[in-house]
């Protein structure tokens, strides 16, 4: 018997109210999410890659609790994750944590690396000092830093390690799920390698599924089992990595994999993605392929489903 998936999200909506209503008249919508389902297995990675104001973080924060669906159900196990039947706040949050984009804006410069750590254990129940400092000593040296930089201060670290630090407090209560928004963006070019390989080797020692929000592709090529291409809402394209990256096929996700620099350019080499000969498109596109058609995100969404083009790469066609 297969076991289900870790996370499973099911026809998702997310929508906002814009101004008031006059005269009794509707209020004005913006969709955020349209209809985006995805799943998540135990032990994967599953990047969510697409412009700004796409819905990737609307759709990270609805995972964590923060946002509440308008519509669709978000369940951990088979269990509800969202909606009434949801598990309360402190329940979630041994189960799912995030890390944040901006490794200093997220913790607290007021408090020292030991206050920051200790807090969650000391909210869900811990109250022995030894089992609390036993569980910061060992969490940080998960990370990569020493018992000893507990005493300090956020302003006396560098990004890589206030990052790291934002690792551990998201590691501190042993989730299943970890949501990254951004996780190295913030970070020097030469510190980027560093945590992306502490983020793989923490996934592999400790059983972690991610959910990464990223613009950076090459970081989602790099540790990616899946990609979800998300456009106005919509996930346009899905499959592994290597599908998406290898042989894009919607015009959107072409469109992405093109703004990866590419190295071999300067060497002279073509690269296949954006050289090579393209696969005609079906009919029935929810976007042109020379990308004029926009949607509205005033409006519902014009229904359409995901068609499988091959071994669980899937691609957004529109109504015919």
């Amino acid at each position: 018997m297969t076991a289900g998936p870790l996370l499973a999200i099911e026809n998702l909506h997310v929508r906002f109210p814009l101004g008031t209503a006059l005269f009794g008249g509707r209020r004005r919508m913006l969709h955020a999410v349209n209809g985006l389902s995805l799943e998540l297995a135990k032990g994967e990675c599953l990047s969510i890659v697409g412009e700004s104001g796409c819905g990737k973080s609307t759709t990270a924060l609805a995972v964590m609790g923060l946002q509440e669906p308008t519509e669709g159900t978000i369940r951990v196990h088979g269990k509800p994750f969202s909606g009434p039947a949801a598990p309360s706040r402190k329940e979630r949050a041994k189960i799912t944590q995030m890390v944040f984009q901006d490794p200093y804006a997220s913790l607290n410069p007021r408090q020292t690396v030991w206050t920051s750590l200790a807090a969650p254990l000391r909210l869900h129940g811990t109250t022995s000092w030894s089992e609390t400092a036993d569980r910061v000593e060992a969490v940080l040296r998960d990370v990569g830093l020493t018992p000893e930089q507990a005493k300090r201060y956020p302003h006396e670290f560098s990004g890589g390690q206030r990052q790291r630090i934002g690792i551990a407090r998201a590691l501190i209560l042993n989730p299943e799920l970890i949501v990254l928004d951004e996780p190295v963006s913030a970070l020097d070019v030469s510190i980027r390698a560093q945590i992306i390989n502490l983020l793989l080797d923490l996934q592999e020692r400790f059983a972690l599924s991610y959910i990464m929000i990223s613009h950076d592709l090459s970081v989602v090529e790099h540790m990616s089992d899946r990609v979800a291409v998300m456009y106005f809402g919509q996930v346009v394209e899905s499959g592994p990595w290597s599908a998406i990256f290898s042989n894009p096929i919607h015009p959107y996700t072409r469109r992405l994999i093109a703004t990866i620099p590419n190295p071999d350019a300067i060497l002279g080499k073509a690269r296949k993605v954006t050289d090579g000969p393209q696969p005609a498109p079906p009919q029935g596109w929810v976007f042109a392929s020379d990308g004029s058609s926009t949607p509205d995100v005033m409006r519902p969404p014009e229904p359409s489903k995901l068609v499988e083009v091959g071994n669980g790469h899937s691609v957004r066609l529109a109504r015919r």
